[in-house]
């Protein structure tokens, strides 16, 4: 197996961060016969969103030197104007959106954790195909529905700081907001609730059930599970709506394959939660916290 294609930096978000605010205003601060299909819906929304750990909190300092190394923490002017004039924007949702990537956190739950989030890692470089990725990271653990249920209310998602108040401005501003993701659905509707996006909104995989909750597999005819997904995604959605700019916003090799004609015009990588330095190196703007992006709309 090859080795994975770019390095990889784990920030923890549970400490604080912080840029000195200099001139700019924008320095970074499988199946057998089925029975029966069954679809994880949407779980209940608790009555507290705050339930679902929106986490207050930052992101670890990096080295100076590795902040250097990147030419794009500084947007270009062209790159603000795209920016602040786009009809929609495209959020990935594991390690972006929120703090995890839900797959291993499923993993983890059902005593999978490390051997899933070595095939996790590989996926994000880009370094296999994902739609074999995914295959094999759900073969090693074959989760029930009983457990998707049971992970979904004893481990909500934990959103990234931030993230909230973005999206809010984003929709004050009539930018329409999607969630773009190889995850899965059963456990992305949580968060699109909770964010006040509709579900929609979401283009992601979905995991498969028997009649009596026995994990089948996922669907294949989904866009995001296989190589190329997102990218299919975002076309779709500026076919279908027409808009005139559209932005991707995430992590992974993945989400920055979604900048190209007829998808997205800017690719903006965010490192507040995992740093994938091959990742960041081609990004139009790299940031850490989305405070920045935040100011950047102002």
């Amino acid at each position: 197996m090859e080795l994975l294609m770019s390095a990889r930096i784990k920030i923890n978000p549970l400490l604080s961060f912080h840029f000195k605010k200099q001139n700019s205003n924008f320095v970074p601060t499988f199946t057998p016969r089925v029975t029966k299909r069954v679809f994880v819906g949407p779980i209940r929304v608790m009555n507290n969103p705050k339930l679902f750990n929106s986490v207050a909190a930052s992101v670890q300092p990096l080295e100076a030197s590795a902040v250097g190394r990147f030419d794009s923490t500084l947007p270009s002017k062209e790159v603000l104007d795209i920016w602040r004039n786009a009809n929609a924007v495209c959020f990935d949702v594991d390690s972006t959106v929120c703090l995890d990537e839900g797959i291993d956190e499923l993993a983890d739950y059902c005593e999978a954790g490390k051997a899933v989030a070595e095939w996790t890692a590989r996926a994000m470089s880009g370094s296999i195909p994902f739609e074999e990725a995914l295959a094999a990271r759900l073969s090693l653990f074959n989760p029930s529905l009983s457990q998707v249920q049971d992970f979904l209310e004893k481990r909500p998602p934990r959103i990234s700081p931030g993230i909230d108040t973005l999206v809010k401005k984003l929709k004050d501003k009539s930018t329409d907001v999607y969630l773009i993701s190889g995850g899965f659905r059963q456990m992305i509707n949580p968060v699109a609730s909770i964010l006040g996006i509709p579900l929609e909104n979401i283009y992601a995989n979905q995991l498969l059930f028997g009649s009596s909750g026995e994990f089948l597999g996922f669907d294949t005819k989904e866009p995001t599970s296989r190589s190329g997904g997102k990218a299919t995604a975002v076309q779709l959605i500026r076919k279908a709506q027409g808009y005139k700019y559209m932005v991707m916003i995430g992590d992974g090799a993945t989400d920055l394959e979604a900048r190209q004609p007829g998808g997205s015009d800017l690719f903006i990588c965010y490192g507040g939660v995992q740093l994938r330095e091959g990742v960041a190196a081609k990004a139009d703007w790299l940031v850490f916290n989305f405070k920045d992006l935040i100011n950047s709309l102002d």
